[in-house]
């Protein structure tokens, strides 16, 4: 990926976050503790769009949706959907790969309660920007979230009114990519059952359908 005047892994540009990181280096040195690069096929034609990465997930292991509650739904979905070799995802290390697909966040950098600002979100948008510019191949694009949904937009600069969130939403973009909504595949989500795991695969059955 271009990196956008600094690279991701030495981005200090939101000082919330950037104390965040510093201050769990210090209390957890066993932790990555700092921006979270995408992980997966480079040249994917289904990009996934997280919120952050969680403190004791991504944060800890270096990738996307690893060691995490998130993680078991999103990668045994993969599994199921042909883009996974194998249905869990344990470290950075366990030689897990992904063909076809790509995961990112919206925010790198975990933030303090799961919540990052609103500022942060904008700052951070110009990777997920140079991501999207980098991969033309990236033909659809999956938000997990709201808040991905519209750093979606943001990054591809089209206007958050004409693009609604809405979950198995499938949006036709003005370049020709779709974009896919989903609810977040959070614990939260999941144990109330507003996102199903039924649900969660008949977004991915669309998706297929498209790709």
């Amino acid at each position: 990926m271009r990196a956008p005047g600094v690279s991701l892994l030495e981005c200090r540009a939101c000082p919330r976050l950037a104390g965040f990181l510093d201050e769990c280096r210090r209390t957890h040195p066993d932790y990555f503790a700092r921006p979270v690069p995408p992980f997966g096929d480079p040249n994917a034609s289904l990009l996934i769009v997280g919120l952050a990465p969680g403190y004791n997930g991504a944060n800890r292991s270096g990738r996307p949706f690893t060691g995490d509650y998130a993680g078991v739904l999103l990668y045994s979905t993969l599994h199921r959907y042909g883009f996974a070799d194998r249905s869990q995802s344990f470290s950075a290390s366990d030689g897990l790969r992904l063909s076809g697909c790509r995961i990112t966040n919206a925010v790198k950098c975990v933030p303090p309660e799961n919540k990052p600002e609103t500022q942060e979100i904008k700052t951070c948008n110009r990777y997920l920007a140079a991501e999207l510019a980098d991969a033309p191949e990236a033909r659809v694009i999956l938000a997990l979230g709201l808040v991905a949904h519209n750093a979606v937009l943001q990054a591809l600069t089209l206007r958050r009114s004409a693009w609604k969130f809405a979950h198995g939403a499938r949006h036709g973009l003005p370049d020709g990519r779709i974009l896919y909504d989903s609810y977040h595949c959070s614990r939260y989500n999941t144990q109330t059952g507003r996102l199903t795991e039924a649900g969660f695969h008949a977004v991915f059955e669309a998706i297929r359908s498209d790709l």
